[in-house]
């Protein structure tokens, strides 16, 4: 495949999103808008950090899976690509997170 699969995944939830189906997941989160898709991400996350604790390596791997789906789905519906954050990634790529995080505020 020549695609990323983040990137064409990224291609069908922006196609539910314009052309929603009653059979669609990603259609019916997408209805139910801002607050349920963040609920989803918050529940994905946790279940990562679940799985990440006392997991086995697949439950890691596929509670990652829906986490980055339910962050796709977030990001299509603040209509951000994720080229936005993969060139967030490259700025900050060969920098101290240390300093990088530093380096946006000072509070």
């Amino acid at each position: 495949m020549s695609e990323h699969i983040l990137d064409a995944l990224h291609r069908v939830i922006l196609d539910r999103k314009a052309n929603p189906s009653d059979n669609s997941y990603t259609a019916s989160l997408m209805a139910k808008g801002i607050d349920k898709i963040l609920k989803k991400v918050g529940e994905e996350a946790t279940e990562v950090v679940i799985a990440g604790k006392g997991g086995s390596r697949e439950e890691v791997v596929y509670e990652s899976a829906d986490l980055l789906y339910h962050l796709l789905v977030l990001l299509a519906y603040r209509d951000i690509s994720p080229t936005e954050v993969y060139g967030e990634l490259g700025r900050r790529f060969g920098f101290s997170g240390i300093a990088e995080k530093a380096s946006r505020s000072t509070e």
